[in-house]
């Protein structure tokens, strides 16, 4: 919604408000006749067209409201799938073994953006080694070699952890889209040739892609920080300040 949009639905809502009050019978009051209240409206109109100031004001209160509505639901959300997001064992984790925050990316190893992202994410984890966890969801939606991709690392991540990394970074190194080719060498070169796909591997892609669009993930990369979720690749410098905005809330 546009703030012209918003502030003519004020202006309107403005009116219809007050005119529906003074339309409701009043104790002891004799009601306003027709002329009245026309005119009233029209006071009522020229007052705000004359202070766009009151517009701007109910403008900012909403979107306010509004986005203090949505955190708390999405608040609700988290608290109520705490262990799909942070405590399944299909999903890739990185990071900190106790850490006081845990962030949840999205991504997809076909999406360019998550390929810039990647470098600034891995960053942020060495910068925060006691305080910051990293759960990674991988969201195939960029082709049939994303999925393919996808499905080789949790089944890597799930048969042996320690080995994941090697795979995910050479996967997400790769720059543009991926081909059988690439996803074969990228297995060869982290000796992961006898590699096959196992069916929680899929599962999980499953159990992400489910999660993600009830989050309202629209595209990758997207990162929960707290109870906010936060698109795009974000430079590094603005995604370690929501981090510590983040870390300082918890002490």
């Amino acid at each position: 919604m546009t703030l012209r949009t918003l502030k003519l639905r004020t202006l309107t809502l403005c009116t219809a408000l007050v005119a529906g009050t003074l339309c409701a019978p009043l104790l002891q009051a004799a009601p306003f006749t027709p002329e009245q209240e026309a005119r009233i409206k029209e006071l009522i109109r020229e007052t705000l067209v004359q202070n766009p100031k009151i517009l701007d004001e109910a403008a900012e209160s909403w979107e306010k409201q509004n986005a203090a509505d949505q955190a708390a639901q999405l608040g609700d959300f988290i608290k109520g799938n705490q262990d799909v997001l942070f405590n399944s064992a299909t999903s890739p984790r990185l990071g900190a073994k106790n850490p006081k925050l845990t962030l949840v990316l999205f991504t997809d190893y076909n999406c360019p953006y998550c390929k810039q992202f990647d470098p600034a994410v891995a960053k942020l984890l060495k910068a925060y080694p006691n305080d910051l966890g990293l759960v990674i969801k991988l969201l195939p939606f960029k082709g049939q070699t994303s999925a393919k991709a996808a499905q080789y690392s949790l089944t890597l991540w799930q048969q042996d952890p320690a080995r994941f990394l090697a795979l995910h970074d050479k996967l997400m190194s790769k720059q543009g889209m991926l081909t059988e080719a690439d996803i074969n060498k990228a297995l060869a070169a982290t000796g992961n040739v006898a590699l096959k796909p196992e069916g929680k591997a899929t599962e999980e892609l499953r159990n992400s892609l489910r999660i993600g669009t009830l989050l309202g993930v629209q595209g990758t990369p997207a990162t929960l920080i707290g109870n906010q979720l936060v698109p795009g690749a974000l430079p590094y410098e603005q995604l370690e300040q929501l981090v510590k905005t983040e870390l300082a809330k918890l002490g």
